[in-house]
């Protein structure tokens, strides 16, 4: 069952690539949408099929599943000793062929080789995230590397393919080759981002509308349950064993055969049941400058035994001004773990880390790439209809 990489990626020479020449403004950061382009040209990035331009966002690259998936016994890492596929022989139950579609069912782990893969310099590192549409749907979705020792974590200079374990928690889901689940995103060097720099930046453009911004080991976001003037309405919480979701289909569902409305109460709480699925939004609008990416820290301990925003990675433009947005509310994607816990409006619920870019990007999040969520307020996955 082990497979080389002419195997998976029969067009790559298997030559080191040589390092992207696109230019920086600073030596370390997150690279924008044109030095992507740049590995892509230098083949630090390549993949089974051309990678498409629609794939590059203005600071990351989605990435695409392949033509096989495997359903696995359980969840694993290779280790420093492993190739993924080696794992893959030893706990894999079959094979499926995801050329025509097919479906990912809960409660179920699977592992897919992507279409990419990755020969990085020694100063470039990557990380990966569930695209927002992903986590929004409850699909858990982590990426892994051969000898990893860390999911969504890919070594500086890294050479070999991508591989992403996928376990959908409260939706079966219909997948193909070529469905884009998580998102990658480069970083050269070792930049710092703390919370004295994020104080200055929040002075100069304003990160949430609030005067004082809550800024320690991160910036705080916290939860609205005060819900819409009109409708009261403050989340949603997903209704299991409803009927199955196309990945690539857009407006295709109706949100009441799949969710919960959630309103607000007299108390401006909600009692989250363990292992239950919640949407709900933050109180602040957040702006995200074109100089900067932001991620959500997914988990606090020390805040309440709940996960949030399994999908944590806000594009350059996300909500700013200089991209035609007003502040766009965080989409929670929440999950309680073994007890029920109460939720009460304006708690905090999580923190952004900022960092910055190695120079400004030459499109940004919401100006005509497609992006799904600018101006977002509280806004399930773009597979609903819109009332």
């Amino acid at each position: 069952m082990t497979k080389s990489a002419s195997d998976l990626f029969p067009d790559h020479d298997g030559a080191t690539p040589r390092v992207a020449r696109a230019g920086t403004t600073h030596a370390t950061g997150i690279l924008p949408a044109h030095a992507i382009r740049g590995l892509i040209r230098e083949r630090e990035i390549w993949g089974s099929k051309e990678i498409n331009d629609d794939q590059i966002q203005p600071a990351s690259l989605d990435l695409r599943l392949g033509t096989t998936a495997y359903r696995l016994r359980a969840s694993f890492l290779p280790g420093p000793k492993s190739s993924v596929m080696e794992k893959v022989e030893q706990f894999a139950f079959h094979k499926i062929d995801l050329t025509d579609g097919a479906v990912l069912e809960t409660g179920c782990v699977y592992l897919v080789p992507l279409m990419e893969a990755l020969a990085l310099s020694e100063r470039t590192s990557a990380a990966a995230n569930p695209k927002s549409s992903t986590g929004r749907l409850d699909v858990f979705t982590r990426l892994i590397t051969d000898n990893g020792s860390e999911f969504d974590q890919v070594e500086a200079g890294y050479k070999g393919h991508l591989y992403l374990e996928i376990s959908p928690r409260t939706f079966s889901v219909l997948v193909r080759a070529g469905s884009r689940l998580n998102q990658i995103r480069f970083r050269r060097g070792q930049p710092t981002h703390t919370d004295a720099e994020m104080q200055r930046l929040h002075e100069t453009v304003r990160l949430v509308d609030d005067e004082v911004a809550d800024i320690d080991g991160g910036l705080a976001l916290t939860v609205d349950l005060k819900g819409d003037s009109e409708t009261g309405l403050v989340g949603y919480r997903g209704k299991r064993h409803a009927g199955l979701i196309d990945v690539d289909l857009r407006d295709g569902y109706e949100v009441l055969d799949f969710w919960e409305p959630i309103y607000a109460n007299s108390g401006r709480n909600v009692v989250l049941d363990p292992n239950e699925f919640y949407i709900l939004a933050s109180r602040e609008a957040v702006h995200v400058p074109p100089t900067h990416a932001a991620e959500m820290v997914p988990y606090n301990p020390l805040v309440g035994e709940f996960r949030v925003h399994y999908a944590g990675f806000f594009d350059p433009g996300f909500g700013a001004r200089a991209a035609g947005g007003s502040g766009s509310r965080g989409v929670l994607e929440v999950r309680s773990h073994d007890v029920p816990f109460i939720l009460e409006h304006g708690q905090v619920i999580g923190r952004l880390i900022y960092e910055r870019l190695t120079d400004e990007p030459t499109e940004l999040y919401g100006q005509g790439i497609g992006s799904s969520y600018q101006k977002q307020g509280l806004k399930l996955s773009k597979h609903f209809k819109v009332d």
